[in-house]
């Protein structure tokens, strides 16, 4: 339960994300400040606490080995993942962009199969290819099914453009972070904290945000002061404190497709935490009875999937017998 627990607490900081996005969009910022200000602002929170852990030599000679795939893996799970993000929500309301981002359960759920999990035998241990978990992934329909209930009335009511530019870009985004912090996990291995990932990633995506804001100068101009604030308060709620409580959740249970997805599960409560702040913050109407109902049926959803994951389940081998150390 400790991974599923921390995966909630994490739901709620990533959950300021769309709250202060939204916000931002409202009074008049850019989409590419939102989602820039976010990284750049990140590096100097992340650097003092790996250095306060005097981790950041170990980190930057891992970062040396392998620098392309810390490049790769950086830019789709991070660049991939929040430039849409950002951008979806200058066309839709928070509760829409963080009620799509619901997706991430099923997407990543679909990427098992382009890993190995270790699994272990009489004979030893040996890897396995991932096998998509369908008995979760039953559990996340209905979190789905969930989410759908609570934006039933809302969506009515958004034109096709916007249901467009705002639900295609969070799509691409729920695939990029799984990939992206998955393969990143098989590259660290355990050398590496959940303090040095995201750090290591946040250095390797900066070229990609640094270039994204000189884009943003040459087209719309300085950012405001307000949105730059906002876009602190993201950084240092959802970019440091969300994204380091995921990263340690997704370490504790890495190796295990099915308790993994469990833990992606845990964002589902994004959605309930989005439409709290945006009652509290931006006065939106208060969610009807269907969308009451579909919040249960989202919290049904989580304790069911959590059950699922942690049952044991017959070992099938078809993979490669490897010698442990």
């Amino acid at each position: 339960m400790r991974p599923i627990i921390i995966g909630i607490f994490a739901a709620f900081f990533f959950a300021f994300t769309f709250v202060l996005n939204r916000s931002m969009e409202l009074s008049g910022g850019s989409w590419i400040w939102s989602a820039s200000l976010r990284y750049i602002f990140m590096v100097p929170f992340l650097i003092a606490i790996v250095m306060s852990r005097r981790n950041l030599k170990p980190l930057l000679i891992e970062m040396k080995k392998n620098p392309g795939a810390w490049f790769l893996w950086s830019l789709i799970g991070f660049g991939l993942f929040y430039a849409p993000l950002s951008f979806a929500a200058a066309y839709g309301p928070g509760w829409l962009i963080a009620g799509t981002w619901q997706v991430t359960i099923i997407s990543g759920s679909l990427l098992a199969p382009l890993f190995f999990e270790t699994k272990q035998t009489p004979n030893g241990p040996i890897k396995v290819r991932g096998k998509i978990p369908f008995i979760g992934l039953s559990m996340s329909l209905i979190i789905l099914l969930g989410v759908a209930l609570m934006q039933m009335e809302q969506a009515n009511n958004l034109s096709g453009k916007m249901l467009m530019l705002g639900v295609l870009p969070v799509i691409l985004a729920s695939f990029a972070y799984p990939l992206g912090n998955r393969k990143m996990m098989e590259v660290c291995g355990n050398r590496l904290d959940a303090y040095q990932r995201v750090l290591g990633m946040t250095l390797a995506s900066l070229p990609f945000w640094l270039l994204l804001s000189l884009y943003g100068v040459a087209t719309v101009g300085l950012p405001s002061t307000g949105q730059t604030f906002q876009s602190l308060l993201v950084a240092l709620f959802s970019g440091v404190i969300a994204t380091v409580l995921f990263f340690k959740a997704t370490d504790l249970v890495k190796g295990d497709m099915q308790k993994l997805a469990a833990v992606e599960a845990t964002q589902s409560f994004e959605v309930l935490f989005a439409v709290a702040g945006e009652l509290l913050i931006l006065s939106a109407p208060v969610p009807s009875i269907v969308s009451w109902v579909g919040i249960l049926m989202v919290i049904a959803g989580l304790i069911l999937h959590s059950y699922v994951s942690n049952r044991e389940k017959p070992l099938e081998v078809e993979a490669v017998r490897y010698k442990s150390s």
